[in-house]
């Protein structure tokens, strides 16, 4: 009796969770209620009869379970409807970013010159430009001043090479005019003595 017992205990046990292992996995309960109702029927002349309190339970059952599932659907067309808004406006706001981002990257590459805003590299390239032109000019005065240097320098050896051969032709000269005093002096002595 024990054996028998126990036997139907497992059995009944089986037959439990495997009927809530159904429950569980169903998606569909009006589904599992006309399965339930067939199931439950009884038959009569190879006809299946079914209990008028069952037809009126399952008719409201179906009755919730589609309006449940309308619910359903007009509760997600309204998150997608609001998920779409979203998503738009995300957008615009992307866009809207995007366009600050590439105004502030001009605005940051960009440096005001004399009043004109030139990007970076054109205003290293202007001021590089500037730099070598002056670096040219620099060189060209250097030229120049060592030229004009080398000029005053030969001028002024020249000068001292000039004022050299006027002092000795001036001495020349004072000798030789005393020279010809003394001539003429003497010229003069032999013709009063006479």
């Amino acid at each position: 009796m024990n054996k028998l017992l126990l036997l139907g205990l497992a059995t009944l046990f089986f037959t439990f969770s495997a009927t809530a292992q159904e429950i569980e996995e169903s998606e569909n309960p009006v589904e599992d209620e006309f399965t339930r109702i067939i199931e439950g029927s009884n038959d009569y002349q190879g006809y299946k009869v079914v209990d008028y309190n069952d037809l009126v339970k399952l008719k409201q059952n179906t009755a919730n379970f589609i309006s449940n599932l309308n619910n359903e659907i007009v509760t997600q067309k309204n998150t997608i409807d609001q998920q779409q808004k979203e998503v738009i406006q995300l957008k615009n706001n992307l866009e809207s970013t995007q366009d600050n981002l590439k105004e502030v990257t001009a605005e940051k590459d960009a440096i005001t010159f004399l009043g004109m805003p030139f990007s970076k590299g054109t205003y290293m390239a202007l001021m590089w430009g500037i730099v070598a032109i002056l670096i040219l000019f620099l060189l060209f005065f250097i030229f120049q001043f060592k030229k004009g240097h080398a000029q005053t320098s030969e001028a002024r050896n020249n000068l001292i090479a000039t004022d050299k051969e006027f002092d000795e032709y001036k001495a020349k000269a004072l000798v030789k005019e005393q020279r010809l005093g003394r001539l003429l002096q003497d010229e003069r002595n032999k013709a009063s003595d006479r």
